[in-house]
């Protein structure tokens, strides 16, 4: 392999809805430099950054019927039992909801957490407060999604508006079967996502630690002793 070709390995792909922005960012640059080179610099420093933030990396998901995987890269930031939102239809009785915030400096694509039929997308405006904070999930702007999954139960997953973002992305509909690991949106900017696991889920992973979208197992509802397969995507 040439030099140019590892190079290129090692940059991940960019989602085709960063590619406005991106140009936005490059063309703000260049009028930059021609008002005042530093900060055209400046300029330059925010389309590499835009860029990296619309990065589309390659995941190798683990496919076993009951995994549990991450919808974000991010930070596990809650792990509580809380009722979750009427418009999933998921009960009046608390779930264990998993919470991964995502930073600016985060790739923001969405990937499905397991294998099944989205039953139902409801999307929900709101306020754009800080998406660590708890009253996030009720205040902020959300879209979210119920996937029926094959012997175990229904799975809820939110994306919520953060501070910064201002715009929630989703690539599928109702009716829809997607496998795990799959991209079902985005979220410009920064903010959070929520799983509800079915009654009785237990989690995998603790607060504070980083996720991995389509890869970390934030939950196995299928038991642990079955052999796991990978897909890359």
């Amino acid at each position: 392999m040439s030099i140019a070709n590892s190079i290129r390995a090692q940059i991940p792909p960019i989602h085709p809805e960063g590619y406005p922005f991106i140009g936005g960012f490059a063309l703000a640059s260049l009028v930059l430099f021609w008002i005042w080179t530093p900060l055209g610099w400046i300029g330059t420093i925010l389309t590499v950054w835009c860029a990296l933030f619309f990065r589309d990396p390659v995941r190798v998901t683990p496919v076993r019927e009951g995994i549990v995987v991450s919808p974000a890269d991010g930070r596990v930031s809650m792990i509580s039992q809380v009722l979750p939102p009427a418009e999933l239809g998921l009960g009046d009785r608390p779930l264990l909801r998993i919470s991964i915030f995502m930073s600016v400096f985060n790739c923001h694509v969405n990937r499905s957490p397991v294998a099944g039929r989205i039953d139902r997308i409801a999307y929900r405006p709101g306020t754009f407060i800080n998406a660590e904070l708890d009253k996030a999930s009720e205040d902020n702007e959300r879209n979210s999604l119920v996937i029926s999954t094959a012997g175990h139960g229904r799975i809820g997953v939110v994306q919520i508006a953060g501070l910064v973002a201002r715009r929630i992305v989703s690539f599928v509909r109702e009716g829809q079967t997607i496998g795990a690991g799959e991209r079902f949106g985005l979220i410009r900017f920064g903010s959070r996502l929520d799983v509800y696991l079915p009654e009785g889920g237990k989690s995998l992973v603790s607060e504070g630690q980083t996720a991995v979208a389509g890869e970390t197992v934030l939950a196995d509802l299928g038991g642990a002793s079955e052999q796991r397969t990978f897909r890359a995507d």
